[in-house]
């Protein structure tokens, strides 16, 4: 399964890629070319809502998690593989308990539908999420870190689940400029 999920992941990394180097085909009509007035332009909000990791920044988060080097050294728990992995993909943050996670922190923002590098807490574990179609995430598990199922009964039995963003660092709450 852990390969399946690997190759999903860079798949859907390379359709985000070309899609966003996708460019205008010159087929659009007048009309979708025509200046737009003042009053016809949709009010935009500004929104002061930190930037959070995009999907494509949430694949180098997950390129990270399958990357043996951050836990093939030593055995260590869910909290402090996340942590490492995020300071691997140079998404830093301080270390933080499961339990911290589950509660909120500064440098994650809680979200209802995850995306590949989302944190998938419950109260005492954390995970990864690499794909949230197929409900997967990375952690520890009892055999060491691996791909499981959030959705799994045993999952389910331990509570609530929670799903965060991370947070880019100019943009948390503490250490936003004032204009």
């Amino acid at each position: 399964m852990a390969a399946a999920v690997l190759l999903w992941a860079f798949a859907l990394h390379s359709a985000l890629a070309q899609t966003s180097a996708a460019q205008p085909t010159g087929t659009q009509t007048a009309d979708a070319q025509a200046p737009v007035k003042e009053a016809q332009r949709p009010h935009v909000a500004h929104s002061h809502a930190p930037a959070t990791l995009t999907q494509d920044e949430g694949l180098t988060v997950i390129a990270a998690a399958l990357d043996s080097r951050v836990h093939a050294s030593r055995r260590i728990d869910c909290s402090h593989l996340v942590h490492a992995i995020y300071d691997e993909a140079g998404f830093r943050y301080p270390y933080a308990s499961s339990s911290d996670l589950y509660q909120g922190t500064d440098e994650f923002r809680r979200v209802k539908h995850p995306q590949p590098g989302d944190l998938v807490v419950w109260s005492g574990h954390v995970g990864i999420v690499v794909n949230p179609a197929q409900r997967a995430f990375f952690s520890t598990l009892s055999h060491g870190p691996g791909i499981d199922t959030y959705d799994a009964e045993y999952w389910k039995d331990r509570g609530p689940v929670r799903f965060y963003r991370y947070i880019k660092k100019k943009q948390r709450a503490g250490e936003i400029k004032p204009e």
